[in-house]
């Protein structure tokens, strides 16, 4: 009893950080990650430029604004999208963004994209912390913890919380962050990028070096695990999966952080990365589809239709989320319900878009 409330958490351990686990369950899917990472690639290579940047810049939104998502932060679309496109030179002319958070998270994956290849260092975590926190004024910024203070993560109520995880003390963190800095530069030619990345994130988490942000930053180092490996950035977004049943991340991290055996959190991570890959290639071949689309219909729609299917198509792979009705659409367009049912029966006719349902329930959804 004693013995395990000393050493109840996997730092405490006399095996820390040497972790040991099994890829003997994992190697279909670590074979499979592969096949997709190639014909994720393939089909890239196959895009025009602006069909290739479209892609990209999908998939950093739905990263950014889902990785913040985990974290209880709600960014608004079109806040990261400006974001983003500011920091890759996309717009002539710079968009203001009134949303600091949604800027600080757009430069910090922007900023670890174009990083993705040089070695990680401390100034690099410390850069990237500043860039997320940008614009906060009750935390320490670009600075490990400090302080007596123990770090640890809770839920539940303030008087009685359930305690998932303390952290080393802060005195610990900066020779802990050395050590775990020079094991992820030194294991790049050394570990597949699937487990390199997934043993990084739980390695990161379980220091927690920051006051705050050590979710999002842990993520993108797993990011910049998997492009290290694939020697470019990686076309998908972990948090997007993640974010699907993040109770289950929760569940899978604490469980992790009680030992360092964790063949249990490289299977979880890995199927993580293996629906990231997948839901990546039917984001790529939904731009495919877009641009079928507008070569065809380009020239056939009026300015209110296009601001329609525009916003249509702003919803991804997944789809306009209940279709479009004459409602969405004039709430869309500003325009009157005579002049939203003749666009909506134009774009029909046109096979621009097929109709579900009857009655009060018709809605309508992209003919992709």
């Amino acid at each position: 009893m004693w013995f395990n409330r000393l050493m109840r958490y996997n730092w405490q351990q006399d095996d820390w950080p040497d972790f040991t686990y099994d890829l003997s369950e994992v190697s279909g899917a670590l074979s499979e990650i592969s096949l997709l990472s190639g014909r994720v690639t393939g089909l890239v290579d196959g895009f025009s430029d602006g069909m290739e940047v479209e892609a990209m810049l999908d998939l950093m939104i739905a990263e950014a604004i889902e990785t913040s998502d985990i974290e209880g932060e709600s960014l608004q679309h079109e806040d990261v999208k400006s974001s983003i496109k500011n920091n890759l030179g996309l717009n002539v002319i710079h968009d203001q963004v009134a949303d600091q958070r949604a800027e600080g998270v757009a430069e910090l994956i922007v900023l670890a994209r174009n990083q993705f290849d040089q070695p990680l260092s401390e100034a690099m975590l410390l850069e990237w912390h500043s860039l997320l926190l940008k614009g906060v004024k009750n935390l320490p910024v670009g600075e490990w913890r400090s302080g007596e203070t123990a770090m640890r993560v809770l839920s539940g109520r303030i008087g009685n919380p359930t305690v998932h995880f303390e952290a080393p003390p802060s005195a610990e963190v900066s020779n802990e962050m050395q050590s775990f800095i020079s094991w992820f530069n030194e294991s790049r030619s050394v570990l597949a990028g699937p487990v390199r990345a997934a043993i990084a994130h739980l390695y990161f988490e379980s220091i927690h070096p920051f006051e705050d942000g050590n979710g999002r930053i842990g993520r993108a180092i797993a990011e910049k695990a998997l492009s290290q490996g694939l020697g470019f950035p990686a076309l998908m977004s972990l948090s997007k999966s993640i974010n699907a049943n993040k109770r289950d991340y929760y569940k899978a991290l604490e469980t992790a952080q009680r030992r360092n055996k964790i063949t249990p959190w490289l299977n979880y991570f890995i199927d993580i990365i293996l629906d990231a890959q997948q839901s990546s290639e039917k984001e790529i071949h939904f731009v495919l589809k877009k641009a079928k689309f507008y070569r065809k219909y380009e020239d056939l729609l009026n300015q209110r239709q296009h601001r329609g299917v525009e916003r249509m198509f702003g919803a991804g792979a997944s789809g306009f989320t209940g279709g479009m009705n004459a409602q969405k659409y004039i709430g869309i367009t500003k325009t009157s319900k005579a002049t939203a049912t003749r666009d909506l029966q134009d774009l029909l006719a046109k096979s621009a878009l097929i109709v579900i349902g009857a009655g009060r329930n018709t809605r309508y959804e992209l003919n992709l």
